[in-house]
């Protein structure tokens, strides 16, 4: 019988998770070396200085929430000087990204992860950092869809002297096939194995992110490392027909989104059920709209103390009104796992798309969280000082009436929460496979503008697009649409994974 099964975005990172696994521990110390080794498989996506969030769900216990997502710094300092626009190429659209030392917040990794090993883990931080250290000091060969992201990222991996040794060879950049190795990065991990979390904090590469915050105009000081903690919360849970779901929750925006969205979908079609899969889909790209405008009518990207508890009355009209008539019209990865046992990990992190910088003497990129276009809606340079950003990170749980438990969640910027509210309804309301359920053509509607991946039957697609006039079908599945990792453990013990292909997804099992 296997030990556990992974779920992430790169082999190595699945291979780190199944060796702890295999070493004897649980589907905590699993997601913890899988991270470690995330930074550095998918180091455009996953950083020590970079946030997340963990859904862990151990068996026969209340899931619970932590929060170890990147802070504003405590002082916003005066004209930043390097912080530069970038254009990510997706072939069929053009993302803008902000980077440059201005656009770094509180990195929450380090202390996530050190946290997770203390209250959840079986094994001692060294062991699950070995995987990390050997495979940054030997190098990853580089896959084709980290060569991708390279690509289309580009801009930012040539912005410093620092990063463009790291990823460019005879000045090219690296290709698909060759090596990338990174013995500082190795270095640091092996370190910090010993030396714990105030390394990062309060240690030699705390005074090298404040002397070169300083150095390049960026905000971040000492202070603000001294100052970080993370923060255990009660996860968003919510019912999906007879299956419990919990996910990620207030101050982050993703996962009470998704569960708003989803409780008023159910609502809706209490009163109106579909009539067949044409206007399923019309639904819910209607709730996608209500979602939008509740969002915006209630203030939540000003940061609000509290959810707001508004009157779903007229969000429930405007999601009937936009099914039937037509309206005038970022770099994350996740990693799921499941252990024989039946303890899940759900664990969502980001570096954005890294600010083009590497901290002095450790390889570690840095994050841009505060270039985020999606996550400073009030402008940049305008947050509010030492709090948590917003997520739309949304690692999910869920328990089935049968007794299957799973665990996913997804990388996608925004499009996380189309991305994961298409899967639950395809696991939950059709009873689809895992792995059919993942690769089921998606849309993702926002700002009356509708993507849509081809695939859907003809009389789907024709339903949504007279739908949205403005609207856009891509040539093949792509990243732009999420990549949604998840792992299930039957009621019978029986152990299953999935990853997700439009971001190099991969499932292993342990022996």
């Amino acid at each position: 019988m296997s030990r556990g099964v992974v779920a992430a975005g790169h082999p190595a990172t699945a291979e780190a998770g199944v060796r702890a696994l295999e070493e004897g521990g649980n589907a905590f110390d699993a997601v913890v070396a899988a991270t470690w080794a995330a930074c550095v498989a998918e180091p455009i996506l996953a950083s020590p200085a970079g946030g997340g969030f963990l859904l862990a769900s151990p068996m026969g216990e209340r899931a619970a929430l932590l929060d170890f997502f990147t802070q504003t710094p405590l002082k916003r300092q005066p004209e930043p000087l390097d912080f530069q626009a970038i254009d990510g190429d997706f072939g069929k659209a053009v993302q803008v990204f902000h980077i440059g030392m201005a656009a770094c917040a509180t990195p929450g990794v380090v202390a996530g992860l050190f946290e997770i090993q203390a209250r959840l883990c079986r094994l001692p931080m060294r062991v699950l950092l070995e995987p990390a250290v050997e495979r940054a000091r030997e190098g990853v060969v580089l896959n084709a869809f980290q060569a991708y992201i390279n690509r289309i990222l580009e801009p930012i991996l040539r912005h410093t002297p620092a990063i463009h040794a790291l990823f460019h060879a005879d000045g090219r950049p690296l290709a698909e096939g060759q090596r990338q190795p990174m013995p500082e990065l190795a270095d640091f991990l092996e370190v910090l194995g010993l030396e714990g979390r105030d390394l990062f904090y309060r240690g030699e590469a705390a005074q090298a992110l404040d002397a070169l915050s300083r150095s390049q105009g960026g905000h971040l000081r000492r202070t603000d490392l001294e100052a970080y903690s993370i923060v255990w919360r009660k996860p968003r849970a919510f019912s999906l027909g007879q299956a419990k779901v919990a996910t990620n929750a207030w101050p982050s925006l993703g996962g009470p989104l998704i569960a708003q969205g989803l409780e008023w979908l159910q609502a809706h079609w209490q009163v109106q059920p579909p009539a067949d899969a044409a206007q399923e889909a019309r639904d819910w790209v209607a709730m996608m709209a209500a979602v939008e405008q509740f969002r915006r009518q209630s203030g939540l990207d000003a940061h609000p103390p509290e959810w707001p508890q508004l009157d779903a009355a007229p969000f429930l009209a405007e999601l009937a009104r936009f099914a039937h008539h037509p309206p005038a019209s970022r770099g994350t990865t996740h990693i799921s796992v499941a252990d024989a046992a039946g303890n899940l990990a759900a664990l969502t992190l980001s570096n954005g798309e890294c600010n083009g910088h590497v901290l002095p003497g450790t390889g570690v990129l840095l994050n841009n969280m505060l270039g985020e276009e999606d996550l400073n809606p009030g402008g940049f340079h305008r947050w509010p000082e030492h709090v948590r950003l917003a997520s739309m990170m949304a690692p999910t749980v869920i328990e089935k009436a049968d007794g299957q438990r799973l665990a996913l969640g997804s990388g996608g910027s925004n499009r996380i929460r189309s991305a994961i509210s298409q899967v639950l309804l395809r696991l939950l309301r059709h009873g689809d496979p895992l792995q059919a359920a993942i690769a089921h053509p998606r849309l993702h509607y926002e700002q009356q503008h509708l993507d849509l991946e081809p695939g859907l039957p003809e009389a789907v697609q024709q339903a949504v697009l007279r739908q949205v006039p403005d609207h856009r079908i891509w040539p093949e599945a792509n990243l732009f649409f999420g990549g949604v990792h998840a792992v299930a453990r039957h009621a019978d013990g029986r152990l299953e994974g999935a990853g997700d292909p439009r971001r190099g997804g991969c499932c292993r099992l342990a022996g």
